[in-house]
Parts: C-alpha cells; sequence; structure tokens
C-alpha cells in the first residue's frame, strides 16, 4: 500500500470534518494507498499549532504555499472560504498535487471555469481534482440515484428540494464571513442551496437547464466582528460598529431539468427552528422517493404499481451490507452519522487514485452547479427566467 502525503488548507468547521475522515478512512476500507496527515495550513500560528495537536497532523504552517512547495506533499485539501478557492487550488494543480476542493467551488463562474482548465490540463499528467459535495455519500443518497437509475420511479415529473437553517436570525449576529460577498460568492444560495442543487443533478441524472429564482436579504447590517471592532478604535466605533450585508439570507427558485422534469429549491438561513434541515422528494410516473437528513439513515419510498390496497410510503433503513458505503460499518440497524459522508468523500478519492481514475464529483461538475448560482442570481436581479 502506497502512501498519500495530505497537506490541508483550513481547520475550521470543514477543516475539522475532513481531518476526522483522513484520521478514519484507512481504518475502516482496504483501499490502494493510505493518507497521511502530513502538514495543515491557517493564517494564526497559535491556533493552526492548536488544531494540528487536536486534529492529528503532523506538521503546521501558516503559509499555504507551504503546502504547494514541498516535495513531500502530493495532495492538497481545501477547506478554506470561497475567495481563495482559485488561487490555491491552481496552483497545487500547476505544482502537480492531486486536489480536493469544498464546495462550491469558486466564487463566480471565471474562477470556476479556470480551476476546470488548471484539473483538465493537470489530468494530462496524472493528477486528479475532486469537489466535495459530502452529501452525495450519505448512503440513502447514494441509494436513491440508484433506484432512480434503476427506473423504480418511472419517467420523473416533479423535485421539490429544501435547505433549512436558521442561525442568522438574530439580527444581533455578527458579520462573520459567510455574509460578505467578496469572500463567500454569496449567502444560502451558494452555502447550502450549492448543496441541494448537487443533489438533484446527482439523483435525477438530469441538470438543471433553466431557473426563475429571487433572492432577499432580511437584515441588511450587522455588528462587526469584535476583532474589527476593536480596530477601529474606541473613539470610531461608536460610530462605525455595523457593516453592510452584502449577500442574500434566503433564496428560492423554480427549475426545469433536461429530462423533462421540473423543480423548486428552497435555501434559507432564516427559517426558525430549523437547524439544519435538508429534504429532497422526487416524484414520478411510478412512485416517488424522499430523503430527509434529519433521518439520514432512511428513505420514504411510494410504490405506484403495487395493489391499491397496498399503497403507502413505507421506509427503507439503510444500513444493510449491501447498501452503498455500509459493508464496512457496523451490523445491520446500528445507524451511522453526519461525519461519514467525509470518510466516504475520502474513501471514494482514495481508489480513485489509487487506481488512476477520475474521481467524482469532477471540477466540471461542480462548474454544473456554479452556472445555476450564477443564473438564479442574474434571474432574482432581472425578474425574468434565466437559461443555465
Amino acid at each position: 500500500m502506497g502512501e498519500l502525503r495530505i497537506g490541508m488548507v483550513g481547520y475550521a468547521f470543514m477543516g475539522e470534518a475532513h481531518s476526522q475522515a483522513w484520521r478514519t478512512v484507512n481504518r475502516v476500507y482496504d483501499l490502494p494507498v493510505r493518507a497521511r496527515m502530513s502538514l495543515i495550513a491557517g493564517r494564526d500560528k497559535a491556533n493552526v499549532a492548536a488544531a494540528a495537536d487536536r486534529l492529528g497532523w503532523d506538521e503546521h504552517t501558516t503559509d499555504w504555499r507551504d503546502l504547494i512547495n514541498r516535495d513531500d506533499i502530493d495532495l492538497v485539501d481545501i477547506c478554506t472560504p470561497g475567495d481563495s478557492h482559485a488561487e490555491i487550488a491552481c496552483a497545487a494543480l500547476a505544482a502537480g498535487k492531486h486536489v480536493l476542493c469544498e464546495k462550491p467551488l469558486a466564487n463566480t463562474v471565471e474562477e470556476a471555469r479556470a480551476m476546470v482548465a488548471a484539473a483538465d490540463t493537470a489530468r494530462e499528467r496524472g493528477v486528479r481534482a475532486m469537489c466535495g459535495f459530502t452529501y452525495r455519500r450519505v448512503p440513502a443518497v447514494t441509494f436513491m440515484r440508484q433506484l432512480i437509475a434503476d427506473g423504480r420511479l418511472g419517467d420523473l415529473r416533479h423535485v421539490r428540494a429544501v435547505y433549512l437553517q436558521d442561525w442568522i436570525t438574530d439580527p444581533e449576529f455578527p458579520l462573520v464571513w459567510r455574509l460578505q460577498k467578496d469572500k463567500a460568492g454569496s449567502g444560502a444560495l451558494g452555502d447550502i442551496g450549492a448543496h441541494i442543487i448537487d443533489m438533484t443533478q446527482f439523483v435525477t441524472g438530469q441538470s438543471i437547464t433553466g431557473v426563475s429564482g429571487l433572492t432577499e436579504t432580511f437584515v441588511r447590517e450587522r455588528p462587526l466582528p469584535s476583532a474589527d471592532g476593536a480596530a477601529l478604535g474606541a473613539a470610531k466605533a461608536a460610530e462605525t460598529s455595523k457593516g453592510q450585508v452584502t449577500v442574500d439570507d434566503a433564496a428560492l427558485f423554480v427549475a426545469r431539468l433536461s429530462g423533462g422534469a421540473v423543480a423548486t429549491f428552497e435555501a434559507t438561513r432564516m427559517a426558525t427552528g430549523r437547524k439544519n434541515g435538508l429534504r429532497i422528494e422526487v416524484n414520478g410516473t411510478k412512485g416517488s422517493l424522499a430523503f430527509d437528513l434529519e433521518r439520514l439513515n432512511e428513505l420514504e419510498f411510494y410504490d405506484a404499481t403495487l395493489p391499491g390496497t397496498e399503497l403507502g410510503f413505507r421506509r427503507i433503513l439503510v444500513t444493510e451490507p449491501e447498501h452503498p458505503y455500509l459493508s464496512a460499518w457496523w451490523p445491520t440497524g446500528h445507524l451511522i452519522g453526519y461525519e461519514h459522508g467525509f470518510t466516504h468523500q475520502a474513501r471514494d478519492l482514495l481508489e480513485a487514485i489509487g487506481n488512476g481514475t477520475d474521481p467524482l464529483p469532477s471540477f466540471a461538475d461542480a462548474l454544473g452547479v456554479q452556472l445555476v448560482l450564477d443564473a438564479v442570481e442574474k434571474s432574482a436581479g432581472s425578474g425574468s427566467w434565466t437559461q443555465v
């Protein structure tokens, strides 16, 4: 078994989730290569040192370029805000490093196209790139895709997908980077809307071809984080203690899919009481399937081909060893959780690199999501139907 030496940029929420995956993946799956957690990068020296110790990394640095320049790093894992994705990914690919980049791929279509071009060039040299849409790796979601591909729903008619959170309902919540367009690209649309866009295209096998959308920012000014406020100086802080929110709080849109289905999408961080409420339902001529992240080991299945006396939604418990990813985990009925999707993501990437195949979703797949995000923003601005 060869060794793949990982360098990761970022140590906050996504960095912690990815670290969990790298620590776990080779202890669960028999793979052609073994991940080594070699180097982690972050801007704050004390914090990145503490993160390296806590999360299990061999070394740490305050400059992501160290990952690019070192010969003993094989893969760069990007867990930073979207404004740095393109620069880091393109530099890593040019240096011959494999890349895993968190979603959304970039902040703009132009940046995403540049990343796809860099990945295509690197691929000719055997260098692989993948975007981290981790919900694809939830076994129930992967199984949902299999059932649809097998024709169990017949011709697809409707998709309805929502992703609901409430973490910024308080108007005194500070102006963090996710609420600033220059760092995040967009708000709820790109942060959580990207997930349900990718999930819809993944499970249906169809692409979104056109959209009509609207976005709304309910709280347009928020308190500056304390460090920023302190930097302003005591005299000035009272006058300039708030900053402008430059992204959407909520995004809603309708869409057409390439196979003839129609879809509705809702992504909001203002749904009071909803912490991480992702749900997708697909209706077809022969039945329906639904997945709810708060019940991530289950699918709801309606089989319209049964006799009328037997109709009704039934629960499929996705914990069998024959289900996707689950043969390496626990006995039937013993549930898995949120973090397992990241382990499955790492498994698929290591397997692809070890076997010399292309991992999915590719940067080109992620560009497809970016084009939908861009079309929704344009439609919301113009009030008109927009082709993707």
